[in-house]
């Protein structure tokens, strides 16, 4: 089995893993509603989904 000659110090192991970060998803905003939302997809707001701003589906409801 590999073994490493020297101790690698806390330092440079953490120096390699800078790069794992979180980073906050890009929003977009709906020219019609004003609604925030992932661009590229639709959305639900009051019972009706809406992709670019127009109404692709009213939700029925049921009396």
């Amino acid at each position: 089995m590999a073994h490493p000659k020297r101790k690698i110090s806390k330092t440079r192991r953490d120096k390699r893993r800078t790069h794992y970060k979180l980073t906050a998803p890009g929003l977009a905003q709906c020219p019609t509603t004003g609604e925030f939302h992932l661009p590229h997809r639709a959305y639900w707001l009051d019972g009706k989904l809406y992709y670019k701003g127009q109404v692709i589906i009213e939700k029925e409801v049921l009396a």
